[in-house]
């Protein structure tokens, strides 16, 4: 499938947030850790959170889904198996969230290597050290992985801070035995939703949010009901959107806590916004034109990203279309994935004025008329990123690859048709 965009196009209105894929995946995991019902609320209907639930039927897992409402609820009285099927684990990375909850309730896991988007090496070295410091044995050979024994709580260090790495070793130490600390934690609001998740089955989790997790071992967890946040990256690029076109856009159902975090980088390039709080809602009016805030005595800005709360590298590639669209010059140093900003060349095409630097670094001067044209869709956030850039770029713009947007993005076409896109989705074959 591909999107065909006629840009031109003013995107207004208001758009409903939908939930945390990042939260959604590993709650799904999560319900494997107890035999009981658990039900998961505000889960989005994207292509990932299918194949997550599909890999959770492979154990012998029940799943009952309402995909409108966005409620699943998951039972699992017996693990059928311990080992993900092959070509379940090759549709995404965080098929690999799975061998936590495997480990702790049934003492052993067997994997292939994970899937996911190609923006870069992701290694799974911390995973392998914090199994290991909690008792468990693990071997790689080059078409699986496993892990076996009975877990004990631990120090752990992670040699970074890696989100997967400590949600998959939170969950299977909630059922060691004994006391495990973390150290060099993950803080995100996904690792936050988890841990709640996990106290409301009985975990006993503190310090979510922070560096460091301490986690007292309990003999066995039940069922409950968890919410999953809000999903402040899509809420990040319908922004975007909505700024590159001269738009108002009014998001509901956000939580306001982690706008706290990227509305800096956002405010750079003039886009700043307000929050009610109360009525869980943020509202963007655009100023008459988007002109960039630079550093004391008139330097060249640049926006990092890093683990939370420094900027999310989850919204690095819509920003950088947003500073094509912007008056002035900016550097973006992506410093976790390698490969993420392979998509500028892409946006260059279009128009736009960009320098790549190095495959971490590039140079972006606005602004620039862009022009449509055919792309790729490489990974889920360049996806969308393009799509957003044919949005506000001149004639007609194709995305092909629109499955890879769908993994990240509920019904892109549709949200962005109901705020005044000129958007539809078309088979590849036309």
């Amino acid at each position: 499938m591909r999107f065909r965009i006629q840009g031109g196009r003013t995107v207004s209105g208001t758009h409903a947030v939908s939930g945390n894929k990042n939260a959604a995946l590993p709650m799904i995991a999560a319900a494997l850790l107890t035999p009981e019902p658990v039900t998961i609320e505000n889960v989005p209907a994207i292509a990932d959170v299918s194949s997550m639930l599909e890999v959770a039927r492979s154990f012998g897992t029940k799943v009952t889904r309402d995909e409108k409402a966005g409620v699943v609820t998951l039972v699992t009285p017996r693990l059928r198996t311990a080992k993900i099927p092959a070509e379940l684990a090759a549709k995404m990375r965080t098929s690999f969230l799975f061998a936590g909850p495997l480990l702790a309730r049934a003492g052993r896991a067997s994997l292939p290597p994970p899937g996911g988007d190609a923006i870069g090496h992701r290694r799974l070295d911390t995973h392998f050290a914090g199994f290991k410091a909690l008792g468990a044995r693990a071997t790689a050979g080059r078409k699986t992985l496993r892990f076996k024994g009975e877990l004990r709580g631990a120090k752990i260090l992670l040699d970074e801070a890696s989100v997967t790495a400590t949600e998959n070793i939170l969950m299977a130490s909630v059922l060691a035995k004994g006391t495990t600390v973390i150290y060099n934690a993950a803080s995100e609001p996904h690792i936050v939703d988890l841990a709640n998740m996990l106290n409301a089955m009985g975990a006993k989790v503190s310090g979510a949010g922070t560096n460091l997790l301490t986690v007292e071992g309990v003999e066995s967890l039940g069922g409950c009901t968890a919410r999953v946040g809000c999903d402040y990256i899509e809420a990040g690029s319908y922004v975007v959107a909505a700024a590159v076109t001269g738009g108002e856009l009014t998001l509901t159902g956000i939580d306001p806590e982690p706008f706290a975090v990227i509305e800096g980088a956002f405010r750079r390039f003039g886009v700043t916004w307000t929050i009610d709080a109360k009525e869980r809602t943020l509202r963007y009016v655009p100023k008459k034109r988007l002109k960039m805030r630079y550093d004391l005595g008139d330097a060249i800005p640049s926006v990092a990203d890093g683990p939370w709360p420094a900027f999310p590298s989850d919204l690095m590639s819509v920003l950088i279309v947003l500073a094509t669209q912007t008056r002035g010059t900016c550097l973006f140093f992506e410093k976790m994935f390698e490969s993420r900003l392979y998509f500028v060349d892409s946006l260059r095409q279009m128009g736009a004025k960009i320098v790549q630097c190095d495959p971490h670094r590039v140079v972006v001067t606005g602004s620039s008329q862009l022009y449509g044209g055919t792309f790729s869709s490489p990974d889920i956030r360049a996806g969308i990123a393009l799509v957003i850039a044919a949005l506000a770029a001149k004639g007609l713009s194709t995305i092909l690859d629109a499955e890879v947007v769908d993994r990240g993005y509920v019904a892109v076409e549709n949200e962005l048709s109901a705020l005044g896109a000129n958007i539809v989705r078309v088979p590849s074959a036309l």
